[in-house]
């Protein structure tokens, strides 16, 4: 069961491939699912990744030997599966290693209307079963079925936000090869939106940058085509097109934090007195904003599975993090990075204000950004900045989601990374001397 044990994560499945993660392997997940769920039927999508189709068709040939209809939606954002997955009324997997480098792959599974399946929800009972392996069913084998899914997704999106009345708008979009520059063409279609596209083509090896925009280096080419092009705003997507990243009129980058104070006051005029999740990294302003605004904020840990049913537990209205996931109620409380770029747009085109200007008031603090440390020991190093600093007079510690560290006016987070050997840190000030001065404290111990 080692390899299972390494590639099954809190909240999905990645690993190298084909050395961790193969076919053999996603037809016995596939077949697993099915005995997990005991549905009669599930739909898959897949990314671009070279190895994903083969993936997703083994993943539909073990859930059919166990019984189970197969829909087959092809190539499509992580969203679209969660579309399919509410609209449907059935379980779903997406291939897919996000953001991850070309060598990897993984898959994102979900139950009935996109609920989540993670290490406390099933994945953990999952894992076993398909490690054991699972005899063949000894009743009819499942139908495996093709579909276009991308029309139903991309008219359903703007349902769920009003573009009537925008202006028009010209608007950068940095695919980074991922599966956006296949998404966006579709929802795009009939807005007044005149689109400077990069890197549109679907490409698994990422020839330009990775499809991580959380890096600022991966956002350089949009900041610099917004500026060449005079354009309204800037989005990129990640590899699998379900975060949203945005850049305003001047080629700055805004904070993930921002979007969500942005988006949750648009919610909170549609729906006011609502609950808004905000994971334990975004900004302060966040629960502050939420609050000045009649909501009530919910802070909770970070993760997708984590969010989604905390979210279903307070009937919460949307929710935000700090890595350019956006949920939101009415779309079956998932993650949709286009649905947020729909707000973003909507709330820029409805005005004649530019961005930077539309966004002024929503951010109040300065900021690291999240910061990757590559650690062999990550506990150790944990464990260092923790006896550094939760003995200084007025400093809290809590351990909600990795090691939060709050003193007068500051904070910061340090937390393992899910899929990756590292250490993210999260920092935050009222002044920026003091945001730099503890942000080079803390990466010096954790670091050595």
């Amino acid at each position: 069961m080692g390899s299972y044990e390494k590639i099954f994560k809190a909240y999905d499945i990645r690993g190298i491939v084909p050395d961790e993660l193969d076919e053999q392997v996603a037809e016995s997940v596939g077949a697993a699912f099915v005995r997990l769920t005991g549905a009669p039927s599930l739909v898959t999508v897949h990314d671009m990744r070279t190895s994903s189709r083969p993936l997703a068709e083994a993943f539909a040939r073990g859930a059919a030997a166990q019984g189970a209809d197969v829909i087959e939606g092809g190539l499509g954002s992580t969203d679209m599966l969660y579309y399919a997955s509410g609209s449907l009324g059935m379980p779903g997997a997406m291939i897919t290693a996000s953001h991850n480098p070309a060598k990897y792959n993984g898959i994102k599974l979900c139950r009935e209307g996109a609920r989540p399946v993670g290490a406390d929800t099933g994945l953990t009972e999952l894992r076993d079963s398909a490690a054991r392996g699972l005899p063949p069913s000894h009743g009819t084998p499942g139908v495996i079925v093709q579909r276009d899914l991308l029309s139903g997704y991309a008219a359903h999106l703007k349902k769920l936000v009003d573009l009537s009345a925008i202006r028009p708008l010209t608007v950068a979009v940095d695919a980074g090869n991922g599966m956006a520059g296949h998404t966006v063409p579709k929802v795009f279609a009939g807005l007044p939106l005149t689109v400077v596209p990069l890197y549109f083509e679907l490409d698994g090896t990422f020839p330009n940058h990775e499809a991580n925009p959380i890096e600022p280096q991966n956002l350089r080419d949009l900041q610099r085509a917004v500026i060449d092009s005079e354009a309204d705003i800037g989005l990129a997507f990640d590899g699998d097109a379900d975060r949203c990243f945005v850049v305003d009129e001047h080629g700055h980058i805004v904070s993930p934090s921002v979007l969500t104070a942005l988006i949750a006051v648009r919610e909170l005029a549609r729906e006011p007195g609502a609950a808004v999740i905000h994971n334990l990294i975004t900004s302060r302003a966040v629960p502050e904003i939420i609050t000045e605004h009649g909501g009530t904020p919910v802070r909770t840990r970070v993760g997708h599975s984590f969010i989604k049913a905390r979210m279903a537990e307070t009937g919460a209205v949307f929710g935000g993090e700090h890595s350019g996931h956006f949920y939101f109620r009415d779309f079956w409380y998932a993650d949709s990075g286009m649905l947020a770029a729909l707000h973003v747009l909507a709330a820029l085109g409805e005005q004649q204000a530019p961005l930077s200007e539309i966004l002024a008031g929503y951010g109040r603090y300065v900021a690291t950004g999240e910061i990757n440390s590559e650690v062999a020991d990550q506990a150790g190093a944990t464990d260092r900045v923790r006896a550094e600093f939760a003995s200084r007079p007025g400093v809290t510690a809590d351990e909600l989601d990795g090691l939060t560290i709050t003193g007068d006016g500051w904070w910061f987070n340090l937390r393992p990374s899910n899929t990756e050997p590292l250490l993210r840190l999260n920092l935050e000030a009222g002044e920026e001397d003091t945001m730099l001065r503890l942000r080079d404290e803390v990466l010096g111990i954790v670091r050595g």
